[in-house]
């Protein structure tokens, strides 16, 4: 498996991270994934049969996210969205080594399947009609859902209506984000009060030393941060949204798609040891079933 790190100026350098201590020794398990099908035969011309000939395949994904896609101590991205990759690889003839995964934020991943520069996102990419003008989607492969995160010893906020109560209260996300938008109704003042960055282990960061007082995204991947902090933080509130995480696409690619989805619905079990040795790991991570997908487009 080959890592690295997109050179578009909206990525930033960020600290590793070891996804052990999401969830203590088990952590360091790995899913063992379905068998890496031997010279698959596709239709020719499609996405399929051009990517299993070249034997290698570039997907974009996080490198700050516990238990998605997280950039280990030794350079290696591991997470549940890296084992899906692996799964949809496997079945094109594609070993795990040769799998390109490249730093993919937010703000910039309809701009990297436009511009050719990966073959798919697999980013806790939420569906979106917004993001179907751009790109197409496969799955959902995982719901998640909108939460907040603070420092323990906040007592002030307790879900998204506490913004619009305490106007001086500053919460962070991520440029480009669907947590982004979700979190603006909720404020008294965007300007004053919703701070983004292009990652999130920027906001986390800030929300360690002060600088905010809230952290939103999905809450599986605030699990991972509360896991990480050795108490430091904690999650309030509810879940306020539902979260379809789709694999990014060409648009227009139903030929592909459809083979992604078909690929995730028969390999349930490769899917299931994908969560649990990555972001099931997490406490208060429940193991998923896998979602019906929507139509291809």
């Amino acid at each position: 498996m080959r890592t690295r790190r997109t050179t578009l100026a909206a990525t930033v350098a960020i600290a590793s991270l070891a996804l052990a201590a999401c969830g203590g020794d088990e952590a360091d398990e790995t899913a063992a994934g379905p068998p890496v099908a031997e010279a698959p035969e596709f239709e020719p011309g499609t996405t399929m049969a051009e990517l299993a000939e070249a034997g290698t395949i570039t997907v974009g994904t996080k490198f700050d996210q516990p238990g998605f896609g997280l950039e280990n101590l030794e350079g290696e991205v591991e997470g549940f969205d890296v084992e899906v990759a692996k799964i949809i690889a496997a079945e094109l003839g594609i070993a795990p080594e040769d799998i390109d995964f490249v730093e993919t934020p937010s703000a910039v991943r309809e701009e990297v399947i436009e511009g050719g520069e990966v073959d798919m996102v697999v980013a806790t990419y939420t569906i979106n009609d917004e993001r179907r003008e751009r790109v197409s989607f496969a799955g959902p492969y995982y719901v998640a859902g909108q939460q907040i995160m603070v420092r323990s010893d906040n007592t002030t906020i307790t879900g998204p209506e506490s913004f619009m109560e305490n106007p001086d209260a500053t919460v962070c996300t991520v440029t480009g984000s669907t947590p982004s938008e979700n979190i603006r109704p909720y404020l008294a003042s965007e300007q004053e009060q919703l701070v983004l960055f292009d990652e999130y282990s920027q906001c986390v960061d800030a929300l360690s030393n002060g600088t905010v007082d809230a952290v939103t995204t999905d809450n599986v991947i605030l699990l991972g941060y509360v896991a990480e902090s050795d108490g430091a933080f904690k999650l309030v509130g509810e879940q306020f949204t539902e979260e379809p995480y789709g694999i990014g696409i060409e648009r227009g690619d139903v030929a592909f798609c459809e083979f992604i989805n078909e690929t995730l619905a028969e390999n349930e079990e490769a899917y299931v040891e994908a969560w649990e040795s990555t972001a099931g790991q997490v406490e208060g991570a429940e193991t998923p079933e896998l979602p019906e997908p929507a139509p291809c487009s």
